[in-house]
């Protein structure tokens, strides 16, 4: 993925999520938590592109 599809992906993503805030009525809370999910997504997308989740998948958590 190019630089510039990226920055056009993140600037959908930021639009997208302004246009939601602002248009829908919603408690307060849901927003919180729909903007905490868009940004935890949006982060792991981008470690994932990035190449930096292979090193995170060889560590194992419980048994």
């Amino acid at each position: 993925m190019s630089l510039v599809s990226l920055i056009i992906t993140l600037i959908v993503v930021g639009v997208l999520l302004w246009l939601i805030n602002t248009y829908i009525p919603m408690d307060a809370k849901i927003k919180r938590i729909l903007n905490i999910v868009v940004v935890v997504a949006v982060v792991v997308w981008l470690l994932n592109l990035l190449g930096l989740m292979d090193s995170l998948r060889g560590i194992r958590v419980g048994r």
